[in-house]
């Protein structure tokens, strides 16, 4: 399977990466442990995760995803095949949020602990902290990946001019800089390509997307409110529900047609194809959901494919 570099960086990642938001909220750790298996026996290699996956789930804490994870690498022992990505910064609690070097450096012990684990390959900035001076938390990372504890840092929910600001720090005062950026973006949710596609052709960044396949829509189980109790997701899916969505879903059916696959492998093909786009996180709850889902990176959309599906989505 062909890898990708992630920007400037020695990671070789497979054209799929495994959204771990999943772990601990809709599939327990057994199922977990079945579907990294199966991700990682088809050579795929890189995880997503973050300290606060999955705080929105009733009884969760927090660490959920990071503990099962780790669970894995120790019963797996397969550590060493995996790029493993986590984040700090989205509210765990009230005190436990922001990118303060204090937080930072107290934070990655939690998850390395958790990830049964002594370094973390790439370390995002979960969001944005307008609180706190970005050198302060370009200080922390600095001093994670010269104690060999984080290979390379990225940057998740940041836009222009702060991605453009904290790379100036990091030259300015020869501090590590980001190296990956992790913006939202799939074929109805298309911002990305306003500014920030910019900023990654200008500092070479490495782009991994979330929300690839806008929280389950495009895989075409959501086509009108009725379908809305499919999954605990399907709340969230009455934004999409407007002449674009309907557009896009529409096309996305037909090429699955022609391509023999599912309207979420499309979905993720067009990403993979963007020459920007180092891979996309996609999450699965059954082996048969990933199955669908790997089938991604052997699809060839033609470039008049790729021009339906962007005009879809404009």
């Amino acid at each position: 399977m062909k890898k990708k570099k992630a920007g400037t960086t020695d990671l070789e990642i497979a054209p799929l990466v495994f959204g771990g938001n999943v772990f601990g909220w809709t599939v327990d750790e057994k199922n977990s442990f079945r579907l990294l298996d199966m991700f990682a026996d088809n050579g795929f290699n890189c995880v997503d995760t973050a300290d606060s996956y999955s705080t929105w789930a009733p009884g969760n804490k927090g660490g959920e995803s990071e503990t099962i994870i780790g669970n894995w690498f120790k019963k797996s022992g397969r550590r060493k095949d995996i790029i493993l990505i986590t984040k700090v910064g989205w509210e765990i609690t009230d005190e436990k949020r922001g990118l303060s070097k204090k937080y930072i450096l107290e934070e990655v012990e939690t998850s390395l602990e958790r990830l049964q684990t002594d370094y973390i390959d790439l370390y995002f900035s979960h969001k944005d902290d307008p609180k706190t001076p970005q050198q302060e938390t370009l200080e922390a990372y600095d001093q994670l990946i010269k104690q060999g504890k984080v290979r390379y840092i990225g940057a998740s929910n940041f836009y222009k001019t702060r991605i453009d600001e904290a790379m100036n720090i990091s030259k300015e005062k020869k501090l590590y800089a980001y190296k990956v950026l992790q913006p939202k973006y799939n074929l109805y949710d298309r911002q990305f390509e306003i500014g920030n596609a910019e900023v990654v052709k200008k500092y070479d960044l490495g782009v991994i997307t979330y929300s690839s396949l806008a929280s389950g829509f495009l895989s075409g189980k959501y086509k009108d409110e009725s379908d809305f109790t499919k999954s605990v997701r399907g709340g969230g899916m009455k934004k999409y529900l407007d002449e674009k969505g309907m557009r896009i879903l529409k096309t996305l059916h037909e090429l699955s047609i022609k391509y023999e696959c599912s309207p979420p492998a499309i979905s993720l093909a067009w990403l993979i194809q963007n020459p920007l786009v180092t891979a996309p996180i996609a999450s699965a709850t059954t082996e048969e959901q990933l199955k669908e889902l790997m089938q991604s990176p052997e699809i060839n959309l033609s470039e008049q494919d790729i021009v339906l599906l962007n005009k879809a989505g404009e």
